[in-house]
């Protein structure tokens, strides 16, 4: 059984900091591309922040400067690190990636469960 299980959330005030992490388990072969989306109430889901395999990261605007993606491949794990936290950070982050399962032959999309994160004012 494949899966990705977050950690992390919380609750914090604004200008404080939370560690979400996701790790990867199960028959996985290979992963591609990490990330972090969040949907706020009454929005769509959108991304946040994504590595891929080599490193290279991309961010949604609002927050660069604040938010830093990570990975551990040998821990097939992704960790987003958010600091100076705002209300209108408020939302379910899920994670999300891009995995080749053993037997397969291209990757597949798998996503977290989602945890909370909620930023008081």
């Amino acid at each position: 059984q494949v899966q990705l299980v977050e950690s992390g959330g919380g609750l914090v005030q604004a200008g404080g900091s939370l560690r979400l992490s996701c790790a990867a388990s199960g028959s996985i072969f290979a992963i591609n591309a990490m990330g972090w989306y969040r949907q706020a109430p009454g929005k769509q889901r959108e991304l946040v922040a994504r590595i891929t395999s080599g490193g290279s990261t991309h961010y949604e605007d609002s927050v660069k400067g604040r938010f830093t993606i990570s990975r551990d491949n040998a821990k097939n794990t992704v960790y987003l690190q958010m600091n100076s936290l705002k209300p209108g950070d408020t939302a379910v982050y899920y994670c999300h990636a891009d995995l080749l399962i053993h037997g397969s032959n291209y990757y597949s999309p798998y996503w977290g469960q989602g945890t909370q994160v909620t930023v008081s004012s």
